[in-house]
């Protein structure tokens, strides 16, 4: 069936901002491509260039192997002499468990989008919405932990540099806001995702690490008396190998740190070349290259970590890990320096600060591509949060509290951190399980929810052993939710019907209206009987004092999902009785599609159209909660305010009668 599509009806251009204002608010957000929802003021994106699966695995591996910069350091705090048996434990977790998850998110969701929008489908209406918006609580805990962590890190290599610590002692708060302050900075100049850049640092990066592996291997076998102190003291310690394999078990949800990395994997994902006829609906090369990149990454990083736990353990004293020693945050370093001197020792520290420097912008970056993701699309996001700069201002101020709140200490932020990596790897299992049992492939289901129930083990010892995670992840949540319904609330006068399609049949009856005056009856409809549509003619006649020879049309909105904020209209004409015309519309709200329909109207006629109501019986309050949660509610005063808002012209302003 042919339609008409046109854009949402227009509005009075604004005055031009200021200069100012308008640098703040130039462009969108430049890391939403792929797939993400930008609203219909979005400028159109520029096409888009993939690179080589290895180049981008290098730009979600600056969040993923800069990691080794402390996770030895806090193995080694978690679980002393047993740190390389619990990264073993680690490794194994990783490569049977969140490498096959995050696979299978990359086969579902192949835009970037991850495992929140795979749940986000599973749920609607309002508790979908909520749901969505807790995952955004704790993806916010682990993007900008990751930023202030890395920060903190990179400070205490600065700090502790044996050439700089006699200048830079008692300084890691300063250094670590300063470099806080240099991340946002970049992102108000302008960033553009340089892979070139992270190839550089990671490739230089992992090379001097194989160099310091090698090296305290090489330490570790030479000096046989280190590998067989170790064991003895093992043994002492915790009696047979059962034993130790249950204590670390437990004290693994301490090292989670190390499964961090997945969840960025999937959202550079849109970066990933492919093959030349991958196409947007069936991109079966990025997919292919996708799950190469975290496999190869997660191969990468579980060498390192097996041989960096068991290097440090063996060739760090004890006392060196605990707050104030040499080696706390910096395990990898103190080696460095301790046997291949100050000179490489502050390379290998200058690259460490580099690559932890940059994990930040990867996670800045991250959050940029998720918040615009979801927020404007619900219209729990003010206007600006579309643009980057006024969003880089606020994530840099609250990792300026977070930074301040923790002391900058890497040990402090790890509970945190490890939390919002956790239940972001749970909902990604969670998510996977479903899919897998709705595409009936059972033992896929049954392996999916093993690892469900290990992940979401983890997560609740992990929040019971360190609750200021889930503590500070709750503040986000509390405060996303918060921002998010005020949002929706000064938000819910606006215009937000993104494009007005008509159906020939509609747009003949509009025609056909515009040679004489436009009258339209707002109903809502009911057994839709011919009794119906007379008894509202002549009540509205009655209450308007209409005179009888006036024709009018029937419009009549269903709500579809009264929780969504912005869609399409799709208006559809027909003839019941033989004698009335309707016009019939679904939306999430009755008062802006009424509006944008009045809009589109005036705009193709250009002739004024009219519209009646009835009053809404019961108060304005309970009836303004109604239009706030149910989309219905108070009809008449909202479609007059959203056409005030939308038309300040009152000559040009389609009129709104009331009986």
């Amino acid at each position: 069936m042919a339609t008409t599509e046109h854009p949402p009806a227009s509005r009075t251009e604004p005055a031009a901002p200021s200069r100012l204002r308008a640098w703040m608010l130039q462009g969108l957000s430049d890391m939403g491509r792929g797939g993400g929802h930008t609203g219909p003021h979005a400028e159109p994106e520029p096409p888009h260039q993939g690179r080589a699966w290895w180049r981008v695995m290098c730009l979600t591996g600056v969040d993923y192997f800069s990691t080794l910069g402390y996770q030895p350091g806090i193995a080694a705090l978690a679980a002393g002499l047993l740190s390389p048996i619990a990264t073993i434990v680690l490794v194994i977790v990783t490569l049977a468990g969140a490498l096959p998850v995050y696979r299978r998110v990359a086969e579902e969701s192949p835009h970037g989008e991850g495992s929140i929008a795979m749940l986000e489908r599973l749920l609607s209406f309002w508790q979908g919405k909520l749901f969505v918006l807790t995952l955004l609580g704790f993806a916010a805990t682990d993007f900008l932990i990751t930023i202030t962590l890395s920060a903190a890190d990179a400070s205490t290599h600065l700090v502790e540099n044996p050439h700089l610590t006699g200048v830079l002692h008692d300084k890691q708060m300063l250094i670590t806001l300063v470099l806080v302050a240099l991340l946002g900075a970049v992102f108000l100049k302008g960033f553009l995702e340089a892979i070139g850049v992270a190839v550089a640092l990671v490739g230089a990066y992992l090379a001097l690490n194989v160099v310091v592996v090698a090296v305290g291997l090489y330490h570790v076998i030479t000096a046989g008396h280190v590998v067989t102190d170790w064991a003895g003291a093992l043994t002492t310690q915790h009696g047979n190998v059962f034993v130790m394999i249950g204590v670390a078990l437990l004290v693994f949800p301490k090292l989670a740190l190390g499964l961090s990395g997945f969840e960025t994997g999937v959202a550079v994902m849109p970066h990933v070349k492919g093959d030349p006829d991958d196409t947007e609906e069936q991109p079966a090369g990025r997919i292919r290259d996708t799950k190469k990149l975290l496999t190869t990454a997660a191969l990468i990083m579980s060498g390192f970590l097996i041989t960096t736990s068991f290097i440090t353990t063996l060739l760090i004293p004890e006392k060196e890990f605990e707050p104030g020693g040499q080696a706390n945050g910096r395990a990898l370093a103190y080696l460095a320096h301790d046997y291949l001197g100050n000179t490489f020792g502050t390379i290998y520290d200058v690259s460490t600060i580099a690559i932890l420097w940059f994990a930040g912008a990867s996670a800045m970056a991250g959050l940029l591509n998720l918040m615009p993701r979801y927020l404007p699309r619900y219209g729990m996001a003010p206007h600006w949060a579309r643009a980057v700069r006024p969003m880089v201002i606020v994530f840099t101020l609250i990792a300026f509290l977070v930074t301040w709140i923790f002391d900058a200490d890497v040990n402090a932020q790890g509970g945190a951190y490890a939390t919002g990596v956790l239940v972001l790897i749970s909902s990604a299992a969670i998510a996977v399980t479903i899919a897998a049992h709705k595409a009936r492939q059972r033992n896929w289901t049954i392996a999916f929810a093993v690892i469900s129930a290990v992940f979401l083990y983890t997560t609740v010892a992990n929040v019971i052993e360190r609750p200021d995670g889930v503590k500070i992840g709750a503040c986000f949540i509390a405060g996303i939710i918060l921002v998010s319904l005020l949002s929706r609330l000064a938000r819910s006068f606006e215009l937000r019907v993104t494009s007005v399609t008509l159906d020939p049949m509609a747009e003949r009856f509009v025609r056909d209206m515009a040679s004489r005056r436009m009258r339209f009856i707002a109903n809502e409809p009911d057994r839709r009987d011919i009794a119906e549509y007379r008894d509202k003619i002549e009540q509205i006649r009655h209450d308007n004092d209409v005179p009888g020879q006036e024709d009018f049309a029937f419009v009549e909105v269903t709500v579809t999902d009264p929780s969504e904020f912005e869609a399409g209209l799709t208006v559809r004409g027909e003839v019941l009785h033989g004698r009335y015309r309707v016009l019939t519309l679904e939306s999430s709200s009755v008062p802006n599609a009424l509006a944008a329909l009045l809009l589109y109207i005036r705009d193709m006629t250009g002739r004024t159209p009219h519209i009646y109501f009835e009053w809404t019986e019961g108060g304005p309050f309970a009836n303004l909660l109604r239009f706030f949660l149910f989309g219905q509610g108070e009809v008449a005063p909202v479609t007059r305010e959203v056409l005030r808002e939308a038309e300040p012209d009152r000559k040009r302003r389609p009129k709104v009668h009331v009986g």
